[in-house]
């Protein structure tokens, strides 16, 4: 087992932070009114008592940023905590389906699935995890049939006060940051360089946000607006719901 040093955290953070903000603005720049709005609820717009364009843009917009967000971050995540586990355990990216990251500790193979927070799935998801443990476990023993294998669902935030599931083991915020990396500290020791010219990529981002919500609004006032004004709510239900 080798220590990992803030600094070569820092480094990774500022060679790769910019991937994370690239694909947000990319996102953005790439997001198209009528598509969106034919995924949206339009009852729950008006349940909302939402009365202008822009009301109704900036809901389905934000809903639309804070959801790719945390996809896109989550990824980013994951490959820091492959980087920072490879600097101390010598672990890899796994090639296996439903594995990300594999590494050896204690004459065991360890097996990881990572997600960014503690609720990231339903049932039906969490047993698609469980099955890819299985089904990891068995392609790995075929080649060393007495490998020692654990499997491990990692979470980068929260938290989970029983970890122990049974057919495989749940770490969540400082547990899983110091699973893979022998530091009790790292979790909140990585926070500082994740802010590495946030403020600046930001601008850069909002510019895009303020283009994009002002076409918008503009499209859909042409699209779905009365010539007094008024939201046609009549055409917006038509336009998401009608059979035709």
């Amino acid at each position: 087992m080798q220590t990992i040093l803030l600094t070569d955290i820092a480094q990774y953070v500022e060679a790769n932070i910019g991937f994370f903000h690239q694909k947000r603005v990319e996102r953005l720049d790439q997001l198209n009114l009528h598509t969106v709005l034919r995924k949206k609820n339009p009852y729950l717009f008006k349940a909302k008592y939402l009365l202008t364009s822009e009301q109704i843009i900036k809901s389905l917009t934000d809903a639309f940023i804070s959801s790719n967000e945390e996809t896109v971050f989550g990824a980013w995540l994951e490959e820091l905590a492959i980087f920072v586990n490879k600097s101390v355990y010598n672990g890899w990216k796994s090639g296996i389906k439903g594995i990300d990251l594999e590494f050896d500790n204690d004459g065991k193979r360890f097996i990881i699935a990572i997600k960014s927070g503690p609720n990231w799935g339903n049932s039906s998801q969490i047993e698609k995890m469980k099955t890819d443990f299985k089904t990891a476990q068995r392609t790995l023993r075929t080649s060393n049939s007495k490998l020692i294998i654990c499997a491990v669902n990692g979470c980068c935030y929260g938290r989970d006060n029983n970890p122990d599931k049974g057919d495989h083991y749940k770490y969540c915020g400082q547990q899983f940051w110091e699973f893979i990396s022998g530091d009790q500290k790292l979790y909140t020791s990585i926070i500082e360089p994740l802010g590495h010219k946030a403020k600046e990529k930001n601008d850069e981002f909002q510019l895009s946000y303020a283009r994009m919500i002002n076409k918008f609004t503009l499209e859909f006032s042409q699209s779905f607006c009365q010539s007094n004004g008024d939201i046609d709510w009549k055409k917006l239900v038509e336009f998401s719901s009608s059979a035709l």
